[in-house]
Formats: structure tokens, C-alpha cells, sequence
């Protein structure tokens, strides 16, 4: 099982509810596909650097995840197959973070 941490960014028109319950879907289909999600982080609301298909805000959310390497190529299939999901990035890494990542310690902070 190879490590991922798998960032999802989600139109700015959904509600939390609705984001929360897109995160879901993507945790189901890595379950299915035979992988194993270990955290979810929800970021929120951000400006987005340029628009994007006329989103000039979106919701992202960070999954860290172990899944087989030969079902990432259909895990992303799904990403793209997906209205909601405006941009998606998928990175391989060595282990997964033990403790949040640094945009929720960014958060922390300001609290």
C-alpha cells in the first residue's frame, strides 16, 4: 500500500453540509477501491489564486490516505468524473503526517 495526501477543492456555491458530504463520497470510494483513509481535514473557504470555471473562492479539503498504487489511476478517474470538484492533486508521499497539517496549525494560531 503506497501513502497519499490527496487535496480536493470544491466549488464555492456548496454549503459545508454539502462539502462534507462530497469528502464522504471520495472516503467511500478509496474504501472501495480498497484503500484506508486516516484523517480528513476540512480547510474551509479560500480565495483561490485565479478563477477557476468563474469560482473566484473554493472549499478545500485534505485527505490522508493509503491505497494500492494501481487503483489511484481509477481514483482519479472519479475525481474528474466529478461536477463539484474543480481541482484535485494527489501526492505519494514516504508516511503520513502524524499531527495536522500546517494550514490547520495556520488556523490554530490566529484562534
Amino acid at each position: 500500500m503506497a501513502f497519499y495526501e490527496s487535496v480536493l477543492v470544491f466549488r464555492q456555491d456548496l454549503t459545508d453540509a454539502q462539502v462534507k458530504e462530497r469528502a464522504k463520497k471520495f472516503t467511500d470510494i478509496i474504501v472501495e477501491l480498497g484503500g484506508k483513509v486516516v484523517s480528513t481535514e476540512f480547510w474551509g473557504l479560500k480565495s483561490l489564486a485565479y478563477i477557476i470555471r468563474k469560482n473566484k473562492k473554493a472549499h478545500y479539503v485534505m485527505f490522508n490516505a493509503s491505497l494500492p498504487g494501481e487503483n489511484l489511476s481509477e481514483f482519479e478517474r472519479r475525481e474528474r468524473i466529478d461536477e463539484d470538484l474543480i481541482r484535485f492533486l494527489n501526492v505519494r508521499v514516504d508516511e503520513l503526517a502524524k499531527g495536522p497539517s500546517i494550514m490547520m496549525k495556520k488556523t490554530e494560531e490566529v484562534e
